[in-house]
């Protein structure tokens, strides 16, 4: 199943290596092939990838999977759903979230600054866990007096607004447990 072409990920970050592949697999040991899973850096796609030969790539660490030359991956075997993955790449996955969500601050603060309503009565502000009508207004009443700047700015700006990186990577957690979700924000 291809996606579009700009759903491709570049980057992946590492969220679990399984030496002796998926433990599942029920296949003999000598058979099975090191598998790795991660999320992607854009998009946050699930994947399970095929490592280089002699190559162990380290927990929470940054890789390459784009076109071209890739130092420590060999192949994408294929898009996981979040109960696809191992428990040890399930307990990883916020901390990895807020790696990205904080390595990439300018992209997930625009949200804040740009988010529209989506119907009559639901904003996107309040698809994010822990914001509900009160905090909404406070954030776009602020908002109108200028952009927010970083996290900060915007927890200093906005009253009872604490830890707006978390909101995102609980966000981020949410829709990649539920396939289903009607709003997505950040998935693809």
């Amino acid at each position: 199943m291809m996606r579009k072409e700009e759903e491709k990920e570049d980057y992946v970050w590492v969220l679990d290596y399984l030496p002796y592949g998926h433990p599942d697999d029920p296949r003999p040991v000598y058979q099975k092939k090191p598998i790795v899973h991660g999320v992607g850096e854009n998009h946050f796609v699930l994947l399970e990838s095929i490592p280089k030969e002699g190559i162990v790539p380290e927990v929470h660490k940054r890789v390459y999977i784009g076109e071209g030359d890739r130092e420590e991956i060999d192949h994408v075997k294929r898009r996981l759903r979040y109960d696809e993955l191992t428990h040890g790449a399930q307990i990883e996955l916020p901390y990895v979230l807020g790696e990205i969500v904080k390595r990439d601050e300018a992209r997930f603060v625009a949200f804040f600054n740009d988010a529209e309503p989506l119907t009559t009565r639901l904003h996107q502000l309040e698809l994010l866990p822990g914001i509900g009508k009160k905090l909404m207004w406070a954030i776009l009443t602020e908002r109108k007096k200028g952009d927010f700047k970083s996290f900060e700015d915007l927890t200093n700006r906005v009253q009872g607004l604490h830890r707006p990186d978390k909101l995102i990577v609980n966000r981020i957690e949410d829709e990649l447990k539920d396939e289903h979700t009607k709003y997505r924000i950040f998935v693809r």
